[in-house]
């Protein structure tokens, strides 16, 4: 087992990295033998090192650039391969538990994701899809078939998911105390803010002028949002001057001391810094906290749904996994 695992990480690395001719020639009648070697028996299915490699072959250029050489390489694909294999093994022995369950599908529905695949990933081209498909070796009928393995394995992790609509306030509480970190809140305010530039030379008289008016207006109870449509010299001025939520560290420091001074719904008086008129509105604040239970609720009990779900899913399938036939060859 050990001497066939080396030698298919060597046929990996062979054919990726390109190894010299000379080791190729010296490995040869090898990676023949490998070529029709079997990964793993599942329920009587035989599943191929070929058929292994097919399902490697998307993620090998990326763990390619991402190895630091072949060394590495060589392992990440040694781990990798372990996971698609039982990945592939528990297909086969997910679609033999439905069909033992009863389960159907209708025909119909294949047809439709077939079709949605020939249009997305071939624009429909039917002739481009039969080259793609006899490349691999495969026929229109086995990639029905993959569909319909690849549908049943998805209606069968759904139906093992646990549906709790309602979690108890004893778990909320306890996930909340161990994990009152992930609710830290900083200090952040929601900001507009009108900008005044200058045209050519014209200095900052006419920008001052302008600001008297800017505040004039606001003082009457015009909409700040209006005013920074109207007035406002940046590209945030057709979104009335919306900057979003920012923390201090986001603006110079001249700016966020008078943004964060300000209350919810207050505006600044002109600011002048670099021959730019600044007049700043904070339209709602939030202080640095641990968000209260009450307040992350929902986030959390969406958090302990997945956990249960996972846990549900894991179980089941350890459970048939334990009640089948397989056997690893690598």
């Amino acid at each position: 087992m050990k001497h066939l695992r080396l030698a298919y990480t060597l046929f990996l690395s062979i054919s990726l990295f390109q190894i010299n001719l000379s080791a190729q020639q010296a490995s040869e009648p090898e990676l023949l033998r490998l070529g029709n070697g079997i990964a793993a028996i599942a329920e009587g299915q035989i599943i191929t090192v070929e058929e292994l490699r097919r399902e490697l072959e998307p993620v090998i250029p990326r763990l390619r650039v991402e190895s630091k050489n072949a060394q590495e390489f060589s392992k990440r694909i040694e781990e990798l391969s372990k996971q698609v294999l039982q990945n592939m093994i528990d297909r086969i022995i997910i679609v033999k538990a439905a069909e033992e369950k009863g389960l159907l599908i209708p025909p119909s529905y294949i047809e439709q994701e077939y079709d949605d695949v020939l249009n997305r990933d071939f624009g429909g081209d039917r002739g481009r899809f039969l080259e793609y498909l006899k490349a691999r070796g495969e026929t229109a009928r086995d990639f029905r078939t993959d569909i319909y393995k690849r549908v049943v394995v998805n209606v069968m992790r759904a139906e093992t998911r646990r549906s709790q609509s309602e979690i108890s306030p004893e778990r909320i509480e306890e996930f909340y105390v161990k994990n009152k970190i992930r609710f830290y809140q900083s200090e952040s305010l929601h900001l507009r803010q009108i900008i005044l530039t200058p045209l050519a030379d014209e200095g900052l008289v006419p920008l001052r002028q302008t600001a008297k008016k800017v505040i004039e207006e606001l003082e009457s109870g015009a909409n700040f949002g209006d005013i920074a449509r109207k007035y406002s010299q940046d590209e945030m001025s057709r979104r009335g001057g919306d900057w979003g939520w920012i923390e201090r560290k986001d603006v110079r420091k001249e700016l966020s001391d008078a943004a964060f001074a300000l209350n919810a719904g207050e505006y600044s008086q002109p600011i002048e810094l670099g021959g730019t008129v600044f007049i700043l509105y904070a339209e709602d604040k939030r202080e640095e906290m641990i968000q209260p239970v009450s307040q992350v609720r929902d986030i959390i009990e969406n958090v302990l749904v997945g956990e249960i779900a996972r846990e549900a899913q894991e179980k089941w399938l350890e459970g048939i996994r334990n009640e089948s036939y397989i056997r690893y060859f690598m």
